[in-house]
């Protein structure tokens, strides 16, 4: 009988036990060397969070710094522009202060030319006339007489007015009274303002007044208490008189013309070469003999103030009266302030100013 023999097998189980108890030590050898990474990763990872942290707290604080920069940088850039600001007033200030500099440089200049201008007229003024003027009896003032049909223009602006009751000044009133009453009978009398408006007789049509002795009171107590301003400037009230008031075809009437003023703003030329032409007829003769009596309520020569308005109207008035065969006459301060104080109260009560309708209305009983 012969003996049966047992087939080797390569993968028994002894094999397959050694097999896994090497994988057994493996595995356990990995686990044990996991557990030691793992620590020192556990450690590493705590370090590196420290650092983040201290990292972080730095970044805070870098945080908190550039805050405080920004605000700093805030507060110059306020205070750099709230000095741009002042120092722009500053410079508009400096500016400004050069300009008035240069105009009160300019205007002294200016000054300097007036005021020689102004004593070049007043030596024209006291200089003689080179043509003799025909001598005429003259009236208390020194205005001549010889006109039958007077026309006066008062101005009635406010350097003619006192301050305290807005009425004309009584050393105004007083002059022209002297005028008026002193001057002989004539055929007819008329009264403007330097504007041309009729203080008496505008419902008339601005015809000749008759004269009379009421009449020429009626006329002061009209220029004293007159409402209305007038310009500073008799022109338009000289060219009124002028235009309405002649009658080409009244040969025999002798037309005077009495200005009162103390005022003048505009150019001399323009109106002297105006009243030239409109001072004459068609055959050329001279309508109107024009007078003027100037009073220095805008010059005061003793305090070195000249008003230069009241020098262009001495000026105009002496070149207007002696082309038109009047006379001017200037009159001084020495005695006006004492003829304010005398005549103020002979008309203390202004009259309720009418309507624009033309000037005072003068009842008689």
């Amino acid at each position: 009988m012969s003996q049966r023999r047992r087939k080797t097998e390569v993968f028994s189980l002894s094999f397959l036990d050694c097999i896994c108890c090497g994988f057994g030590a493996i595995i356990l050898l990995f686990i044990v060397s996991m557990g030691v990474q793992a620590t020192e990763i556990v450690k590493l990872q705590r370090i590196l969070e420290n650092v983040v942290m201290q990292r972080q707290l730095k970044l805070a604080d870098y945080q908190i710094k550039i805050d405080e920069l920004n605000v700093k940088l805030d507060l110059e850039k306020t205070k750099r522009k709230r000095l741009d600001t002042e120092r722009n007033k500053l410079d508009a200030l400096i500016a400004k202060l050069k300009q008035q500099i240069s105009d009160k440089d300019k205007a002294k200049e200016l000054f300097i030319t007036d005021l020689e201008s102004i004593k070049e007229e007043l030596a024209a003024l006291q200089t003689e006339p080179d043509v003799e003027q025909k001598v005429i009896e003259p009236v208390p003032i020194g205005v001549p007489v010889e006109s039958n049909v007077i026309a006066f223009v008062i101005d009635t602006s406010g350097s003619m007015r006192e301050h305290s009751t807005n009425l004309i000044h009584a050393h105004v009133v007083r002059k022209f009274e002297e005028v008026i009453l002193s001057y002989p009978e004539v055929k007819g009398i008329q009264l403007l303002d330097a504007s041309g408006h009729f203080i008496m007789g505008s419902r008339m049509g601005g015809k000749w007044l008759p004269d009379s002795l009421e009449m020429r009171e009626a006329m002061v107590r009209a220029v004293r208490l007159y409402p209305y301003e007038s310009e500073s400037n008799p022109v338009p009230g000289i060219k009124r008189a002028i235009r309405q008031l002649y009658d080409p075809n009244a040969e025999d009437l002798k037309f005077g013309i009495y200005v009162f003023g103390d005022e003048f703003t505009g150019k001399p030329e323009p109106v002297l070469l105006e009243i030239r032409k409109l001072n004459r007829n068609k055959d050329g003769d001279r309508i109107a003999r024009i007078n003027a009596i100037g009073f220095p309520n805008v010059i005061q020569s003793g305090a070195m103030l000249l008003g230069q308005s009241g020098l262009k109207f001495a000026k105009l008035m002496h070149d207007l009266t002696y082309e038109h065969g009047g006379a001017f006459i200037g009159l001084n301060r020495d005695n006006l302030d004492t003829i304010d104080r005398n005549e103020r109260e002979r008309y203390p009560t202004p009259v309720p100013p009418p309507s624009r309708g033309g000037g005072v209305i003068i009842r008689f009983p």
